[in-house]
């Protein structure tokens, strides 16, 4: 018989506050119990076990706190579960006079929480991280020593790894809703900003930076004009306040765009001769001013501009005193570790030239995944430590906010000890194609190892006895079968 959570694994409804979860044994794997409470804020990996177990084995399941550099490091359960107590505690308070935060901010949380939507609603991991974001900047400042405590945290914890910026990370499960969550900020600061010009906690100036051009395009409904706009679809403001949403300026971009070009083509042969006898180099490349110009001429007239990352485990500072050395790693991993920091190097890079030309409030990093990569100098899946909330892929799954990630568990692959399908890419990552994208019109897409033919046979049996299943029960829509 199939275990209860992975036969049903919902316990709460998405757009209400948690109230149940799965207990998880010692190794991070569901029992059959459920405990009447919210989930405590920490690593867990909610995949199904493999049939044969082994002390090796049982060791890949140790959660991610395990792997972290140093106690400094941590994931830092104690400060993520204290904000959540914190901003449960103000959310519970009835009276809106209550709340500490301005008019315009109340008039926001009443309507994400309260209106009657006529179609998509916001989920509650949603609402919880704007809260999250709006508890910090308008409420903590004047909770005294409690409120202290966390903007303490977040302060150190930037001076030590991003200094000289602000940076508040709001962790959510994949398949969450992220772009949901920056539009509700970006329409809690615009609001606030055009009725509260003299402040500075907010701004209608806003710089979003995505890793690709899919995403960036995806962004595209946070543009209050779009066709789209989430703002008008999907009901995310009060009407009176949409005119106040259009005096915003969005800027979406890649962190490519941050790279600084060549004003002029110049042949080495021509760049020698200008340079002439004395070998003074010649400038040729755009300066922050001109990239700024490029990139955002919209903002360059506005000040305190609100960068959001998305997908911002890709941008970081390498650590002055690297735990894990780039010296220490071979091979493909050097390689990915190499490119990494390429990447991460030009993305923060590229924010304090805007912090230097416009002037930054705040940077506000988007991720299911906010931990330092392999060659970052901190142990690779170490937390940023200005994560201050997390709605894990566990805690999506028992809200039904997310499905369920499936592992197959059929079978074994014969003469090992240990069932491959958990860590499937180390046993077959030496036998896939190399090659870039530009040759790959030369690869065999059913050229796959065997390991992986197998994997996918067991999946797919899975998916077999489950479309029997519901074509019994005569259901309107068979179910799908995506492989990622």
């Amino acid at each position: 018989m199939e275990h209860p959570f992975f036969a049903k694994p919902i316990l709460n409804s998405p757009y209400a506050y948690p109230m149940a979860h799965w207990v998880l044994d010692e190794n991070g794997q569901p029992t059959q119990d459920v405990a009447p409470t919210r989930r405590t804020a920490k690593f867990i990996t909610p995949i199904p076990r493999a049939k044969k177990h082994s002390g090796a084995e049982r060791q890949a399941h140790l959660d991610l706190a395990h792997e972290v550099s140093d106690a400094e490091q941590r994931y830092h359960s104690a400060i993520i579960n204290g904000v959540r107590a914190e901003v449960d505690i103000w959310r519970s308070l009835p009276n809106p006079s209550d709340w500490g935060v301005t008019p315009e901010t109340a008039r926001l949380l009443q309507h994400w929480r309260h209106h009657s939507f006529s179609g998509v609603r916001p989920f509650f991991c949603q609402v919880e991280a704007v809260e999250t974001a709006i508890w910090l900047t308008e409420v903590a400042p004047n909770r005294g020593k409690v409120g202290q405590k966390f903007l303490d945290h977040l302060q150190n914890a930037n001076d030590e790894a991003n200094p000289g910026l602000l940076r508040l990370a709001l962790k959510l499960a994949t398949g969450a809703g992220k772009t949901t969550v920056m539009a509700m900020l970006i329409a809690w600061q615009t609001v606030n900003a055009v009725r509260r010009p003299n402040s500075k906690k907010y701004t209608r100036g806003f710089l979003l930076v995505a890793p690709g051009l899919t995403i960036k395009d995806r962004l595209r409904v946070l543009l209050p004009n779009d066709a789209e706009s989430y703002y008008k679809t999907r009901e995310l403001i009060p009407g009176d306040m949409v005119g106040d949403l259009r005096r915003c300026e969005i800027v979406i971009t890649n962190y490519h765009a941050f790279k600084l070009r060549e004003r002029m083509a110049v042949t080495k042969g021509t760049r020698s001769l200008l340079q002439g006898r004395n070998g003074n180099a010649i400038d040729t490349l755009e300066t922050e001013g001109q990239m700024i110009q490029r990139v955002m001429p919209t903002l360059m007239g506005l000040k305190n501009i609100l960068v959001i990352n998305d997908e911002a485990h890709h941008c970081y500072e390498q650590r002055p005193e690297p735990v894990v050395s780039l010296e220490d790693l071979k091979g493909d991993d050097k390689k990915e570790a190499e490119e990494n920091n390429e990447a991460a190097r030009l993305w923060i890079n590229g924010i304090r030239m805007v912090q230097r030309q416009l002037g930054l409030s705040r940077v506000i990093d988007l991720s299911a995944t906010p931990f330092f990569l392999r060659g970052s100098g901190y142990a690779e899946g170490t937390l940023f430590p200005w994560a201050m909330s997390d709605f894990s892929l566990m805690d999506a799954i028992e809200c039904g906010v997310v499905k369920l990630p499936r592992v197959p568990v059929a079978d074994n692959i014969p003469g090992t000890q240990v069932p491959v399908f958990r860590d499937l890419w180390k046993h077959i990552g030496n036998d896939m194609p190399k090659k870039r994208r530009d040759t790959a019109q030369s690869l065999d897409a059913l050229a796959i190892p065997l390991k992986l033919q197998t994997a996918l046979t067991a999946l797919y049996g899975h998916y077999e006895t489950t479309f029997a299943t519901w074509a019994d029960a005569k259901l309107p829509m068979p179910p799908c079968f995506i492989v990622v």
